[in-house]
């Protein structure tokens, strides 16, 4: 699980490896392309209005994605977000984890952020991963994937 010793900027712009925080307890990553972006912003705000579900789980919600951690903090500021937000800016956590690759926009082909999810157990093993995800209504489907994956289904 090399991927947990991958050293992503938490909040603060600290350096840290993924692994001192998600290790420990239940975590939804999910990977998205940009901070402020419709999709984006759609997103974050589910996985938001959806947290006090998740945290009466005892599950934690991160969003990973290239910007800074002063974006980030704009980003949660303007639209009202409370999850965690941290930063992979040279993408070896989206590349290690296949949240990354080709892409295409208008005819042209690029390489970037594909939008992903993954949760992880408590001993930092991926138990569910989905590539490609449509941001509406995501955050709903990976609260009830986690109900099934700690036998909760209320």
């Amino acid at each position: 699980m090399e991927y947990l010793d991958i050293k992503v900027l938490d909040e603060d712009g600290k350096e840290k490896p993924l692994r001192d925080l998600v290790f420990g307890r239940w975590t939804v990553l999910y990977f998205y392309p940009k901070d402020n972006t419709p999709g984006c912003t759609t997103e974050a705000k589910e996985f938001t209005e959806l947290l006090p579900e998740f945290e009466k789980l005892g599950v934690q919600v991160i969003g990973v994605s290239r910007d800074s951690p002063k974006s980030h903090q704009r980003f949660k500021e303007k639209h009202g977000l409370k999850v965690k937000l941290i930063s992979d800016p040279n993408a070896e956590l989206h590349r290690a984890l296949g949240a990354w690759g080709k892409k295409k926009s208008y005819g042209r082909e690029y390489e970037g952020a594909i939008r992903s999810t993954f949760i992880l157990n408590p001993e930092g093993e991926i138990v569910w991963k989905k590539i490609k995800v449509r941001a509406k209504g995501h955050a709903a489907q990976v609260l009830e994937e986690i109900k099934k994956l700690i036998g909760t289904e209320n």
